[in-house]
């Protein structure tokens, strides 16, 4: 028998059941004998059947199966991010398919579409901000979608993240408190809210608490990758910046081999606390001061979120905030 055409129908004749018990047994239904259980799943191992997805969600409206946004697979914050969803999703029996937007804003709305027409019962997007395409997507599809360490300014979508804003407020408190006035900030755009609305203005709390005056030339946008590591630790140089605020590990490390290949001593130096804690942070040498980010738990609370939503239980919070430390390592004093 071809197994490409072998349907639940085969199976039952095989066995000599009914299509109900074999519906039964497939989708572990106790209410089975167990001799009638063990010569269904023998028939199943012989025949090699496996039941269609697609056509269950089918019948059931359901397909347990989750999509997964992810703006850049090969960064450790959103992998962390995604090891915990893919955690809690097993927990609960659903699948996940995973997508890569490459942060791009068009890419991210056909990724959307995408999964959305594999009737996928929920979305977990992990990205730097809904753009307002974004937005009207998600509102007419009416798939429950979560928010996974990314914020909607509007508290309309479900979000997990930790409070950025007061995070940096209390990196940079730190360095001034270790003497620092000349203090930078390096995020990628202003247009993600995450940097340019909380991070920034956590920054400028911290100034202005400390009398200290807000310096353009202090606040750089950057990409999030270690090859621009050695541009970027040029222009806290020309700006005289003495320590900095770095909202992306990989960035972090990029910045750190920059001044230590240019004999700058760290800490002594010049100071830098990053902002993901993920295990780069650990990697270094000196190892990184890091705010410490509980990046699975995000994951996963932003998963158990979601089956909430998609099961219409009552929800408590919907934009949720986790705690965090900030653990100060080698790169501070």
């Amino acid at each position: 028998m071809d197994k490409q055409t072998i349907t639940i129908y085969d199976v039952a004749r095989e066995a000599g059941v009914s299509m109900a018990t074999v519906s039964r047994v497939v989708n572990g239904n106790p209410n089975v004998k167990p001799t009638t259980r063990k010569k269904v799943l023998d028939v199943i191992d012989r025949l090699d059947y496996r039941p269609n997805a697609v056509a269950r969600g089918l019948a059931s409206k359901k397909t347990t199966t989750v999509g997964v946004i992810i703006p850049d697979v090969t960064n450790l914050y959103f992998s962390s991010l995604a090891r915990g969803i893919d955690d809690i999703a097993t927990m609960y029996k659903y699948n996940i398919i995973l997508a890569n937007s490459d942060e791009n804003e068009q890419k991210e709305v056909q990724v959307l579409n995408t999964l959305l027409a594999k009737q996928v019962d929920g979305v977990i997007f992990m990205g730097n901000k809904i753009t307002e395409e974004l937005r009207a997507e998600f509102s007419r599809s009416r798939t429950p979608v979560v928010l996974a360490g990314t914020v909607d300014p509007d508290e309309q979508v479900g979000s997990v993240n930790i409070d950025y804003e007061t995070a940096t407020e209390d990196s940079v408190d730190m360095l001034v408190g270790n003497g620092h006035s000349k203090i930078a900030f390096i995020s990628e755009s202003h247009d993600e809210p995450i940097n340019g609305q909380y991070r920034l203005n956590g920054y400028k709390k911290a100034l202005e608490k400390a009398s200290i005056s807000y310096n353009e030339d202090l606040v750089l946008q950057s990409e999030y990758t270690y090859k621009v590591g050695e541009a970027v630790f040029e222009q806290l140089k020309k700006a005289g910046a003495t320590a900095a605020v770095v909202s992306d590990d990989e960035l972090a490390v990029g910045i750190l081999n920059a001044a230590l290949d240019r004999g700058v001593s760290i800490p002594e130096d010049f100071e830098l606390i990053t902002s993901n804690n993920s295990k780069l942070t650990a990697m270094t040498r000196p190892q990184m001061s890091t705010v410490v980010q509980p990046l699975y738990d995000i994951g996963a609370v932003a998963m158990r979120l979601l089956t909430k939503l998609m099961n219409k239980e009552e929800i408590d919070e919907k934009t949720v905030k986790l705690p965090y430390t900030i653990d100060a390592k080698g790169t501070t004093k």
